[in-house]
């Protein structure tokens, strides 16, 4: 393994240890599904994210690396934007 792929994989090792991983069609969603299934699959998804133990960590990446879609660190897509923006105009 080269010494940037070494870097790559310990940068998502915490990945491993979320409680998502099993099952990641909670965490998205599809273009057409409509409003109310997207709201339970994300509050759902919000769920899973309180007992995780890396939902510091995940929450940290979607930030930082400005993640557009999904949940992430307990966070839905609109959560981290207006966080975003929070951050540009504070």
């Amino acid at each position: 393994m080269t010494t940037a792929a070494a870097r790559i994989v310990e940068r998502w090792a915490w990945a491993e240890y979320g409680r998502c991983r099993d099952v990641p069609d909670l965490f998205y969603n599809a273009d057409d599904d409509p409003k109310g299934l997207r709201r339970r699959k994300e509050a759902a998804a919000k769920k899973l994210c309180e007992q995780c133990p890396v939902i510091q960590q995940c929450r940290a990446h979607a930030v930082g690396n400005r993640e557009l879609y999904g949940v992430w660190g307990g966070m839905t897509e609109a959560e981290r934007h207006r966080l975003a923006g929070r951050a540009r105009t504070g």
